[in-house]
């Protein structure tokens, strides 16, 4: 991928939009996806470092808490039984568990930590991605294809934090995580939505769903 090509859609030639003391942010012109050029993506030994940093246990009330954000408006969404795929799940995979206690039949993945492709399978009525598309190199391609395994009618969720303006953008804390990389905004979710074909849902300040469409029956 060019220095300047977007992740998200493609486009050449992303503006200037911020920088700091470690890295540079531009902003695509077309879809307003917000990337960290690929010269400033950390070598994956120092990514996979800073994630086993992290302290995510599958029972702490507080984590289960946070994900709560996004399954209660999932489980609203979709109705027991049904078969999902927390992607990137990370090494303490709190949501499956929690989705398993509900009654949800769940498979993780994670390149680092649950490196399975046979879970990646078509046919699931849901996805979720909570804290992922943060950290992908090419979400435009990824997404694509966790769409692409959803049944129709199917469920895409996603927890990320949305940038919100340029002045706001120079002091978040989000873009202090070396391994965030993309930052998705309302204007770019909509943007890509509206190419995908798919029903775009806000349900929360930093809770997305992305709904494949069911084919229209004559």
């Amino acid at each position: 991928m060019a220095e300047r090509g977007c992740p998200l859609c493609g486009a050449e030639g992303a503006e200037d939009y911020h920088a700091d003391a470690w890295r540079t942010y531009l902003c695509c012109e077309v879809c307003g996806f917000v990337f960290v050029p690929p010269s400033h993506h950390l070598p994956p030994e120092a990514e996979r470092a800073e994630y086993d940093r992290h302290d995510n246990a599958v029972d702490d009330p507080g984590y289960r808490r946070f994900l709560e954000r996004l399954a209660a408006p999932l489980r609203e969404r979709v109705p027991v039984p049904a078969t999902g795929l927390d992607f990137g799940c990370g090494p303490g995979p709190a949501l499956a568990a929690m989705l398993r206690e509900a009654g949800y039949e769940v498979a993780v993945y994670d390149p680092f930590y649950a490196p399975d492709p046979s879970v990646l399978r078509p046919g699931l009525d849901f996805i979720t991605a909570t804290e992922v598309v943060e950290h992908l190199a090419r979400p435009g391609a990824e997404l694509r294809r966790l769409a692409g395994l959803l049944r129709p009618g199917g469920w895409l969720g996603i927890m990320t934090k949305l940038v919100l303006d340029r002045e706001r953008f120079a002091t978040w804390h989000y873009i202090r995580d070396p391994t965030h990389i993309g930052f998705f905004s309302r204007t770019s979710f909509r943007w890509w939505a509206e190419r995908e074909g798919l029903e775009l849902q806000f349900a929360g300040d930093d809770v997305i769903f992305l709904q494949r469409p069911n084919p229209i029956r004559k």
